[in-house]
């Protein structure tokens, strides 16, 4: 030990206070390297030695238990940087380096505040005045060494941890339903209701498909699923509690469920308020995975399925090739759609279409990405309609089989549902009788006791009898669901399932759910046709060759055969008398409304059809102004001649508008004496 320099120690230092800071790493040491704690503390009579009084020697102990690599979190060492701060303290003092900081930049930061305020730092080699160019050094010096340290006790402790992984011997923590036995092999959890729970898990959502499909048959059968408390008084012990949508996703995600060894999954970062920061890795990324390392609750190959599925179900992340679960819309193809062109997956857009929404397949990734047009926009009502038919080809022959395997299916299904809520009967009962042992155990004189554990047994009692209520009455529901006539009623549907297929009844996600059931994907290519790449579950191609739809210009058009009609029509009728024909045998426009004068109006005008006026004047009629020119008469007496029908005219309007034939040899003239009764009457067209 060095000889101490008291020359160093000026009345101004005396002047204030001494500050000697106590700091431990770990509640382990603590309470283990009692030596080194002592050591600290024993930095207090250096201080008097030096001239401070011992009630202004102020001992900062609260870091105990709390390692030195950041300051955020130590309360002590920020009390003392800033009593220095202040000028409150005139040294220092630390067993060593170490003690007050493994961090450079906080340590460099306490040397700054101590030579402002002229403040002195002691350890067990010597006192330094962080003023002096060489006292300064040798402490930046020996800050440095302290930080290497940590740095070489990290990465000695890191490589003995990752050198265990590499060979599969590490122990880590393990999920629930899982333990390690007396050799540290990990075995399945001996508890049989934990293992059955996640059986039951892993087998929901085989049949699902989905996580949250899995928590909806949990609550729907009202079944508990276990966890493990890690921490706190109670930590190691069992709990029973309703199944939620993130844990779903932790056991499928945890590949030691599937009997690996897995280690470094994640990256820990330090924040700057001194927590950390944890980020998933790739499975690339991780270090060590070891499959069939040790018994697990399914295969290995089932979990790389089980990864398969939910990248494709998850919407929010994934590639661009990726499939979505089905929703709410009534685009029948909705994520399994691929672009032929480019061969990314495509989107839906909709859109309404006489008051019903249709869907449009849209591929838009690269145009979104650098303000392009769309590669292709195909049309959806045709494609889900050819889709529907094949769907329906495909599964009629094979309804019946599949109607029974479905009733199979949840047959099986209820009886592990039953035999899990067994299992927690069981576990009640097993309470209650530990209970009544306690109490039956006890001195019954003991009433402080006894009253306790009495309450406990009539606790015991009641779960009991809640567990044993719900068992009954969840089992005779389920029982319900698959009596006779419900069977029978599962057959009827079977037959007919172009029926359920149609059925208004039958949601537009339960059809894409079939359709899924039965094909992988479907690529389409625009052409003067669509053409449908079809590729079913297994590998079968078909490829379907559907004619483009309609726009809407040309949808809304009126038949040719109407048109037609219509000038056909006339050359012997005027517009309303069409349209009053028209409409009494039930035709309408391309839009689906009665003609009327208007729109046959318009139709002429668009079909360039020549008006009935045309016609009669090219077929040589004349107008009422020429005929009365001709017979050297008025308008008036040419009409009242028409309405004896002394005149053969042509009404070519609606508002009762005539054109004449020519008046021949027998046309009436005008004389006096002479009644027009008494000349013969042409026939009136």
């Amino acid at each position: 030990m060095q000889t101490q320099t008291p020359s160093k120690v000026t009345a101004s230092h005396l002047a204030r206070d001494a500050y000697l800071y106590v700091r431990q790493s770990t509640v382990r040491q603590v309470f283990e390297n009692t030596e080194s704690t002592q050591r600290q503390y024993a930095l207090q009579e250096r201080a008097v030695a030096l001239g401070w009084p011992v009630e202004r020697v102020h001992v900062i102990d609260s870091d105990l238990g709390r390692s030195g690599a950041l300051a955020a979190d130590r309360k002590g060492f920020r009390k003392l940087v800033a009593e220095v701060g202040i000028g409150h303290a005139g040294i220092v003092l630390g067993l060593e380096v170490s003690r007050l900081a493994r961090n450079c930049a906080d340590w460099h930061r306490l040397l700054e505040l101590c030579a402002l305020s002229e403040t002195l730092i002691l350890d067990e080699d010597g006192l330094y005045n962080p003023n002096d160019f060489n006292d300064r050094l040798l402490l930046g010096l020996k800050g440095t060494m302290s930080e290497a340290e940590l740095h070489l006790l990290r990465a000695r402790l890191r490589g003995g941890i990752l050198n265990k992984a590499r060979r599969g011997e590490l122990p880590v923590r393990l999920p629930v339903g899982l333990v390690y036995d007396e050799q540290g092999r990990v075995r399945l959890d001996p508890d049989a209701q934990v293992r059955e729970s996640l059986l039951f898990l892993f087998e929901a959502y085989r049949r699902a498909g989905s996580a949250f499909g899995v928590v909806k048959m949990f609550a729907r059968h009202k079944l508990l699923f276990p966890r493990r408390l890690h921490g706190g008084p109670r930590k190691g012990e069992l709990l029973w509690s309703h199944l939620t949508y993130a844990r779903v996703l932790r056991v499928l995600h945890n590949p030691r469920y599937a009997g690996a060894f897995v280690f470094g999954r994640t990256r820990q970062r330090k924040r700057p308020d001194g927590g950390c920061t944890h980020t998933k890795l790739p499975r690339e990324h991780w270090h060590t995975l070891i499959p069939n390392a040790h018994e697990g609750y399914i295969p290995w190959t089932e979990y790389e399925d089980n990864q398969r599925r939910l990248r494709e179900s998850a919407h929010a992340q994934g590639l661009d090739r990726r499939k979505s679960p089905p929703r709410e819309g009534p685009a029948l193809l909705q994520g399994l759609v691929v672009c032929g062109v480019c061969g990314k997956r495509m989107t839906v857009r909709y859109h309404v279409r006489r008051g019903r929404r249709s869907p449009t397949y849209l591929c838009a990734g690269d145009g979104m990405q650098h303000a392009l047009p769309a590669c292709q926009q195909v049309p959806g009502a045709c494609i889900d309609e050819a889709m529907g038919t094949l769907v329906l080809d495909t599964l009629t022959p094979m309804a019946l089989e599949a109607a029974l395997e479905v009733q199979q299916e949840l047959l099986t299904q209820l009886e592990e549902a039953d035999r899990l809520r067994a299992k927690q009967v069981e576990r009640a009962r097993y309470e209650a009788d530990l209970a009544q042992q306690r109490y039956l155990s006890v001195d019954p004189r003991n009433r402080l006791v006894a009253d306790a554990l009495e309450a406990d047994w009539n606790g015991a009692l009641r779960a009991l009898q809640q567990a044993q209520n719900d068992f009954d009455r969840q089992r005779q529901a389920d029982r319900v669901g698959v009596d006779p006539e419900a069977r029978a009623h599962i057959l009827a549907l079977a037959t007919d399932f172009p029926k359920l297929w149609r059925a208004p009844a039958t949601s537009d996600r339960d059809r894409k759910r079939l359709v899924r059931l039965l094909l992988e994907d479907v690529t389409l290519i625009k052409k003067e046709t669509i053409i449908v790449h079809v590729r079913f579950k297994g590998g079968a191609t078909t490829t379907l060759d559907v004619p483009r739809p309609l726009g809407g210009f040309q949808e809304w058009k009126t038949p040719p055969e109407i048109v037609a009609e219509i000038d056909r029509l006339l050359d012997s009728h005027t517009v309303g008398q069409i349209a009053s024909l028209l409409n009494a045998r039930g035709l309408r426009s391309g839009k689906g409304r009665p003609f009327n004068r208007s729109l046959l109006g318009q139709l002429c005008m668009r079909y360039r059809l020549k008006s009935r006026y045309t016609r009669l004047r090219e077929a040589g009629m004349l107008t009422i102004g020429e005929t009365a020119q001709r017979l050297g008469v008025s308008k008036g007496t040419v009409n009242r001649w028409r309405a004896h029908g002394l005149l053969r005219a042509h009404l070519f309007n609606d508002a009762n508008a005539y054109l004449f034939e020519p008046p021949g040899p027998d046309a009436p003239v005008k004389c006096q004496g002479r009644r027009l009764s008494d000349r013969p009457r042409p026939r009136q067209l």
